[in-house]
């Protein structure tokens, strides 16, 4: 049978559905072991955070061994649908922090909100907390809650969007940690991504000047584009672009040593747009032309 999907337009709507009182139109801190849970899937018009304490049964958001297991973090953007099950995505323990984006509105968080980039991962991306992270995430949750218990007065907006602001850090913090615990398992991602670059210029599509993307990369991966992108930033230090363009230039140096390749044709198979292009991109980087390295490997 199909589940039922609740359209919630409003953190007032939202907590209704968990049997809450509204303290602020805009946003809300509801804990979820005192929430009368439905079976639904909900798509709502404002950015949820959700933390789940401990395992959540079978469904642990892609948790690998190599991962914390005191807590894991949910994050949506506005439209996005959550599944509200507490045999599945949602336990009776844990936190739910609604925000609508009015509420950050002309803040410094409504600024660079998505520079945050675990909003958009998948699922079984999501962030697994140690007993310390966990400690540290319920006390700017329980902050923002304290502030809501205060009355709504000209202040509340900034401290508010500061408080989540604060949490977000954090999370970036403790995720940017995560990559660190995963560091195995990105070698291998790592390594696959190497290989499926050098088929793709092996393909040919080069020669059409088409060049790989985080989705295509992401997609053969079976990750998120902004995960994808992520790990490969924190184990190079360089945007998927900046990554393939050195890639390229290594296969380049190895196809130059092979007398029958010309420059023009070594710029064309790699999708250069021309063969100055390549030359001055080449000697930027190398210290030479081409013909110059051409000239020194042979």
């Amino acid at each position: 049978m199909k589940s039922k999907i609740l359209n919630i337009e409003t953190v007032h709507q939202c907590n209704c559905c968990m049997g809450y009182k509204t303290l602020h139109p805009l946003v809300s801190v509801i804990d979820l072991s005192k929430a009368n849970l439905e079976q639904h899937t909900i798509r709502c018009d404002f950015y949820t955070i959700i933390l789940v304490e401990g395992e959540a049964g079978d469904f642990t958001y892609g948790r690998k061994y190599y991962d914390y297991s005191n807590a894991s973090m949910i994050f949506r953007t506005p439209g996005e649908s959550i599944k509200l099950d507490i045999s599945n995505v949602l336990t009776q323990k844990g936190w739910l922090l609604a925000f609508h984006p009015d509420l950050i509105a002309s803040t410094a968080l409504e600024d660079h909100i998505k520079d945050y980039s675990f909003f958009f991962y998948n699922l079984n991306e999501s962030l697994h907390l140690s007993l310390r992270e966990k400690i540290k995430i319920v006390n700017c949750i329980c902050n923002i809650e304290e502030e809501l218990q205060h009355p709504i007065d000209c202040h509340s907006k900034t401290l508010i969007a500061r408080y989540i602001e604060l949490l977000l850090d954090y999370c970036t913090r403790f995720n940017e940690r995560q990559f660190i615990t995963r560091c195995e398992a990105n070698k291998i991602i790592l390594h696959k991504t190497n290989l499926l670059l050098n088929k793709y210029i092996l393909s040919g599509r080069l020669e059409d000047g088409v060049l790989p993307t985080d989705e295509f990369c992401a997609n053969a991966l079976h990750l998120s584009p902004n995960y994808f992108s992520d790990l490969l930033k924190f184990e190079t230090g360089k945007s998927l672009h900046e990554y393939f363009q050195l890639m390229r230039l290594n296969i380049a140096k190895k196809l130059l040593q092979c007398k029958d390749n010309t420059t023009c044709m070594v710029a064309k198979k790699l999708g250069y747009a021309n063969a100055q292009y390549f030359t001055c991109l080449f000697k930027k980087i190398t210290g030479m032309t081409p013909a110059e390295y051409k000239y020194r490997q042979n």
